[in-house]
């Protein structure tokens, strides 16, 4: 965190790689990845699609989250695993988006620190933006086609 308190800025540039109609190049600092849709939604099945990369950064971000508050605790916490599934479901006569994220701990746990473990994976920031909503803002880029110098 900055010194206001605030996350700063994280940024991801993706961009079509001309690999069939979905595939998509996407840096994200100095990591490189790609994703695209399975053959059966007419990709290439070249990386994982959108929502998987969803699933994989709610799994990641309780994985990291209930790692520090074990080593923080001093507690033994040998090994976690996180499967994360996601469907979209009626409730209350509207659709809404199920994860549901299966913990697996490893270590001489008591029950305690295992229901404690629990309750911090709802923590993790990922888990939080998921559950609290967010404000998506889209605009067009001020910019020249790809190939051209800019005025």
């Amino acid at each position: 965190m900055s010194e206001t308190g605030q996350v700063p800025p994280r940024l991801a540039v993706v961009s079509e790689t001309g690999d069939g109609p979905f595939g998509a190049s996407i840096d994200i600092g100095p990591h490189h990845l790609l994703a695209d849709e399975a053959v059966s939604a007419g990709g290439h099945n070249a990386g994982p699609d959108p929502f998987e990369f969803l699933l994989a950064g709610l799994g990641a971000c309780t994985t990291m989250t209930l790692r520090g508050y074990a080593t923080r605790k001093g507690w033994p916490l040998d090994w976690i695993e996180v499967r994360v599934t996601h469907a979209v479901r009626a409730s209350d006569g509207a659709t809404k988006n199920v994860f549901e994220r299966e913990i697996r701990l490893e270590g001489d746990l008591s029950t305690e620190e295992r229901a404690r473990l629990l309750e911090i994976a709802d923590r993790c920031p990922v888990s939080r933006t998921l559950a609290g909503g967010s404000i998506i803002q889209s605009r067009l880029a001020d910019m020249a086609p790809v190939g051209e110098a800019s005025a």
